[in-house]
């Protein structure tokens, strides 16, 4: 009967080893297909300022991104707070955002998504909006019909000094 006892024992604490092991495997592979996501999020916090392409009125467009969160504005009446996510292994890379606030003439927009792909090259965010995973994504930015450029805004020095008296 002690044999028996120990021999269960035994099982049981092989098999909370290999079960550990592969959750530790499971969540090595997770981090790993997640670091090229997490690269790519980084290169794009902070805020960035264009406009969009076509617009004959050239109305600026500010977005500030800052960890997952991501702030769309163009006026009082147009703006949107969002969450994003960057899905992996996707060709042109892709934001998905969930809105969470809106103006009150856009509410209807609450939790729907928008997705867009994009690119920065030469200090330049190109964020071009595409359908929904039914419709197929275009390749070509230029095809997209809503893009925006927009370039990086340098934060703001704060001053670390009191102004000097006389």
């Amino acid at each position: 009967m002690n044999l028996f006892r120990h021999t269960i024992t035994v099982v049981c604490v092989v098999a909370s080893f290999i079960a550990n092991a592969g959750e530790q495997l499971a969540a090595n592979a997770k981090h790993s297909a997640s670091q090229p996501t997490a690269v790519e999020l980084r290169l794009l916090q902070g805020t960035w300022e264009g406009v969009l392409v076509g617009d004959n009125a050239r109305q600026k467009i500010t977005i500030t991104i800052s960890g997952n969160s991501l702030h769309f504005h163009r006026d009082t009446n147009f703006w949107f707070e969002t969450t994003i996510t960057l899905p992996a292994g996707k060709d042109p890379k892709q934001l998905h955002a969930t809105i969470k606030g809106c103006p009150p003439s856009q509410s209807v927009s609450i939790g729907q998504s928008v997705r867009a792909f994009f690119k920065i090259e030469d200090g330049t965010l190109t964020l071009a909006t595409i359908g929904d995973d039914a419709e197929e994504t275009l390749k070509g930015f230029e095809a997209a019909g809503t893009r925006y450029e927009l370039r990086s805004v340098p934060p703001q020095k704060t001053k670390t000094q009191p102004p000097k008296t006389k």
